[in-house]
């Protein structure tokens, strides 16, 4: 999102502003009924002033879902750790 504050589609009176936000991203490990859990802290975002909507852009998105599947691939259950880029 560029830096000019956009209207939020989901309230349609807030703006957005830089923010930092809790992802939590859940995937399954292998064929196993166990499911790797990431709790990412401070990660970088859009965040709507009036109903908190959140939104990541494309690199972040993928940098965390890269982070989630080394995790899974690691044979980790559940892991808290700070964003990085």
């Amino acid at each position: 999102m560029s830096r000019i504050a956009r209207k939020c589609p989901m309230c349609k009176s807030g703006r957005f502003r830089a923010g930092r936000i809790t992802v939590t991203l859940e995937s399954p490990i292998g064929r196993t009924p166990d499911t790797t859990t990431v709790v990412f802290k401070g990660v970088p975002a859009q965040v709507c002033g009036v109903c908190g909507e959140q939104f990541m852009d494309e690199k972040t998105t993928g940098a965390l879902l890269s982070q989630a599947a080394q995790a899974a691939k690691a044979g980790v259950q559940v892991e808290v750790r700070s964003y990085a880029a």
